[in-house]
């Protein structure tokens, strides 16, 4: 969720919950689901032209095949019959879990530059209205920014609002790799600002980049600013229920599954973005060491025992945070669970100590997003805990990054 400090949003939402009972029925039947049929997406149009495909006479393989199938496939073949379906499969290939990372990012730029052109006609079509147009100029700048030099983007998506992801770090050789997972009113044109930037998923991202190799320069490490999936729109009865949080972990899971290596991962979940972690955790590979909320409305569980993951369960929350006035229940499928804050919950409890508001965890100088950086490196002895026993840190054995002691 993006930072709401106004009492009416808090308001609504504590109305929304209030009328559970009300709206049980409603959530349940999928009254928030989209209805009717759709056109064809771009991406689904670049699956189906690859499903038909060929290269040099042979059959591509099955889009979804599995991430380690599809990896053997490209690496059967050469650097020209890669580039080629890139080109010519772009949405395809940029989002295809198991294509070559580097493939990928060449791939979406391809697909970026494409998508660039579709609103480069919408602004000057007569058929909109003159906000269709402007919000066509602003997603057309937005794609062109998402091209410049030096930005890797894994996967992308026109369709709607949109979906993206983006790296920071050589994902290939990383050691360790984060993986950022924002909350409510995250879609194209919000995953980067320029005010309040480290509230935006880039921002979000650099930011614990930057911190991490500086928590352990030594440490190859890796963020993904991952926002491909399909958020909630403001508060609303999305946000009060799993039903985006529900394709978000599968989108999540599907990601982890496929990243190269087996460096261990990190995931930091920021409001609703814990929502798809909890939901996700089940289903996630074992080498995610780490699940990290903040600010968050619960992870549709009672316990972090119920998660059912082996990796460490992290919790902050800022004392100005105003999600921590947001009723934790789960009614009829609105809410989402017990407080990750309480101790009846058992996550490990950071110090957000610097953060302010909902948005602020991934601010520099903040003592929260220093205790991300040391999670995201391994260094687990050395976060601050919320409490002045150093509870968050028994158990644990990860070694000081180079220069702390």
């Amino acid at each position: 969720m993006t930072s709401f400090g106004t009492s009416p949003q808090l308001n609504l939402w504590r109305a929304l919950l209030a009328l559970a009972v009300v709206f049980v029925m409603l959530a349940t039947t999928g009254w928030t689901a989209l209805k009717g049929h759709r056109e064809t997406t771009p991406l689904q149009a670049s699956l189906t032209a690859w499903e038909r495909g060929r290269i040099d006479g042979h059959p591509l393989p099955d889009p979804d095949s599995g991430p380690d199938r599809l990896a053997r496939f490209f690496a059967s073949l050469t650097e020209a019959q890669r580039t080629r379906l890139a080109h010519r499969y772009p949405l395809a290939v940029g989002n295809m879990n198991g294509a070559p990372v580097d493939l990928r990012y060449r791939a979406n730029r391809v697909a970026l530059a494409q998508a660039g052109k579709v609103e480069r006609r919408r602004m000057r079509d007569s058929r909109l209205t003159p906000a269709g147009q402007q919000e066509a100029g602003r997603r057309m700048h937005r794609f062109e920014a998402l091209m410049r030099e030096g930005r890797h983007i894994l996967a992308f998506d026109p369709e709607g609002s949109g979906r993206i992801a983006e790296v920071f770090g050589d994902l290939t050789r990383a050691e360790r790799i984060s993986v950022v997972v924002p909350g409510v009113d995250t879609d194209l044109l919000t995953f980067q600002r320029t005010r309040r930037a480290h509230s935006a998923p880039v921002g979000m991202a650099k930011s614990l980049y930057a911190a991490e190799r500086a928590a352990s320069p030594g440490t190859r490490t890796a963020v993904i600013a991952w926002a491909d999936y399909t958020a909630p729109s403001g508060i609303g009865m999305d946000a009060a229920t799993a039903h985006r949080a529900a394709d978000g972990a599968v989108r999540l899971t599907a990601l982890v599954r496929a990243l190269p290596g087996d460096a261990p991962v990190s995931l930091f979940c920021h409001s609703y973005g814990s929502v798809v972690c909890g939901v996700a955790a089940p289903a996630l590979p074992r080498r995610v060491a780490d699940i990290a909320v903040a600010g968050s409305p619960g992870m549709r569980v009672a316990k972090a025992a119920h998660l059912g993951t082996s990796a460490h369960v992290w919790a902050m929350r800022d004392a100005d945070d105003w999600i921590q006035d947001v009723p934790y229940l789960d009614l009829g499928g609105l809410g989402h669970g017990a407080d990750p804050m309480s101790a009846a919950f058992g996550a490990r409890l950071l110090s957000a100590r610097g953060a302010r508001g909902h948005a602020g965890y991934f601010e520099p100088g903040t003592e929260s997003l220093a205790n991300l950086a040391e999670i995201g490196v391994g260094a687990y002895r050395a976060v601050d805990c919320a409490d002045d026993r150093g509870m968050c840190r028994a158990g644990l054995s990860g070694a000081f990054p180079a220069g702390r002691a």
